[in-house]
């Protein structure tokens, strides 16, 4: 029963899949110094990608890993729901948003992108994705 629920609700999640994408390909044009954005279900499933093919499903995996570890650390350091990872190394930045209660976008940026405005942009971008794919599961 739970796996027949898991497969309807990933059903649901691919068909925002259209809107999300849509979302990262704006993000991306607000954003250039992106070098790539993806949105995944918070199990790691892609769902959408505007970023090299190769790499999306790897990130989405290690994505899922590091947002269980980032919503434990939030929860118990008394700081409430996750909202965003960043981690910067030496070529550039990896930042994770909560996108509604079902997905997150991840995106990867050049070291000389603004951080600030990078939160600014993909918070909105996050917004608009919880929107669409939170949608998408409430449909019967």
């Amino acid at each position: 029963m739970r796996a027949m629920r898991q497969r309807a609700e990933r059903r649901q999640l691919m068909t925002a899949s259209t809107g999300v994408l849509d979302e990262l390909h704006r993000l991306r044009t607000r954003l250039p110094q992106l070098t790539g954005a993806l949105a995944a279900s918070v199990d790691g499933l892609v769902l959408a990608r505007d970023t090299p093919e190769a790499e999306a499903e790897t990130v989405a995996a290690l994505t899922a890993a590091a947002l269980g570890v980032a919503v434990r650390l939030t929860e118990a350091t008394g700081q409430g729901r996750f909202r965003e990872l960043l981690v910067r190394g030496e070529s550039g930045y990896v930042a994770t948003y909560a996108a509604g209660t079902a997905a997150v976008i991840t995106v990867t940026a050049e070291p000389r992108v603004n951080v600030g405005r990078l939160h600014l942009e993909a918070r909105k971008a996050g917004a608009r994705i919880g929107e669409l794919v939170d949608g998408a599961l409430e449909r019967p």
